[in-house]
């Protein structure tokens, strides 16, 4: 990597700019400082869930949203910043080819910052990152996706042409394990804390049959397994879109404990298969009521419950529906009038979620969604009278 020096006389040089990489992986030690911190700034405990001994921010920044530009690097990167530094946000998730790998670099140069500054360890904040999709690098924009992935997988031999789905999507291993080098060296980490693919199933569903499909999400899982060997990778998960959401005769659906049993093959019981990703709002509810899962012996299971019998930790997207619902009438609950915090509220604290994913840029946004962050998530009694008194209105 150059970087350029304007000297003081006006002319330029170049000098080999130094990589940085910061060690470590999110742990028990590190979430539990960080939560502690966030009670002197008036954040509840209970804003925390714990899932295998981390203690997670019940809301999640996304960073999904934007263009490959230059404001829009720097808008996420100060998102990050901020939405840490409240204390309210130590899980932060991203993927490859959002905005052609530059938010996972805004990410990157936040988490150095902090760190420099003496705001965090990277012990303390989640990482999330997908892969699958194909992507180009937006730091050259002139090489568009596909020149892109003819140069640097399909000529080289890594990938074949026919290994791009119609989704455009590629499960190949030495895609897999490129991607995940590629997004290590992106956001100056050592580990990566939970890696996905990427909707898989979606994207390859008309392409393969399901028995094809789950052989190739076993090559998957080898890859993450063995990332997970290396220490590169703490976890992995599978990020969807309606494969949980899904009737059981629909063609786009899957078992979740099918997924596991295949995990449990690949990597045995201590296997790093641990979460799922998926859309939850008040639109798309069938996380909380979609009967459509069974565990054992168990049947007519919501992707919530069948997550919960598996050990599984769920994390959640669109809770705004991407501004969709910021619209709707949704009645005042549990001390909440307004509208996004109400929101929130209600997918945070539904059962077996760690948090809903909010996508972020400007400061005001991240100021609105982090709101919330002050509240304790519902109790069990209080959630199901919301729920109630939710589905009881025309939303």
């Amino acid at each position: 990597m150059l970087e350029l020096f304007i000297t003081k006389s006006g002319s330029s040089r170049y000098q080999l700019a130094t990589y940085r990489s910061l060690e470590g992986f999110a742990t028990s030690e590190g979430t539990s400082k960080y939560a502690r911190h966030a009670a002197s700034k008036g954040i509840p405990d209970a804003h925390f869930k714990e899932y295998d001994g981390l203690r997670l921010s019940s809301i999640g920044m996304g960073t999904y949203l934007g263009d490959p530009t230059p404001d829009d690097d720097k808008g996420v990167e100060d998102a990050v910043f901020r939405s840490i530094n409240s204390g309210a946000v130590n899980v932060i998730d991203t993927a490859i080819n959002y905005r052609a790998m530059r938010s996972e670099k805004s990410i990157g140069r936040a988490l150095l910052r902090m760190v420099d500054e003496n705001l965090i360890t990277r012990d303390q904040v989640f990482i999330a990152t997908k892969n699958g999709y194909i992507t180009n690098d937006g730091d050259y924009p002139s090489v568009d996706v596909m020149e892109y992935m003819q140069k640097m997988y399909i000529s080289p031999g890594v990938i074949a042409a026919n290994d791009i789905s119609s989704g455009y999507n590629v499960m190949n291993p030495g895609y897999l394990a490129r991607c995940i080098d590629k997004s290590l060296t992106n956001m100056h980490l050592s580990t990566i804390d939970l890696v996905y693919i990427h909707n898989a199933f979606e994207s390859w569903s008309k392409d393969v049959d399901k028995e094809t499909f789950m052989s190739m999400l076993a090559s998957a899982f080898e890859t993450y397994e063995k990332y997970r060997s290396l220490g590169k990778v703490r976890y992995y998960g599978m990020a969807t879109w309606t494969c949980f959401r899904a009737k059981p005769n629909d063609d786009e659906y899957l078992s979740l404990e099918a997924c596991v049993k295949e995990a449990e093959r690949v990597g045995g019981k201590g296997h790093g298969f641990r979460f799922i990703q998926l859309p939850y709002n008040l639109a798309y509810s069938e996380a909380l009521i979609l009967q459509n899962q069974t565990v054992g012996s168990e049947k007519n299971l919501t992707i919530l419950e069948a997550a919960n019998r598996l050990g599984m930790g769920v994390f959640t997207s669109i809770p705004l529906f991407q501004g969709r619902l910021l619209q709707a009438k949704v009645p005042d609950f549990g001390g909440l009038t307004e509208i996004i915090p109400k929101l929130l509220q209600i997918v945070r604290s539904s059962p077996s979620v760690i948090a809903p994913l909010v996508g972020q840029k400007k400061p005001e946004h991240v100021e609105e969604n982090l709101k919330i962050a002050k509240h304790s998530p519902l109790g069990q009694q209080e959630f199901a009278e919301a729920v109630k008194l939710l589905t009881s209105q025309q939303v």
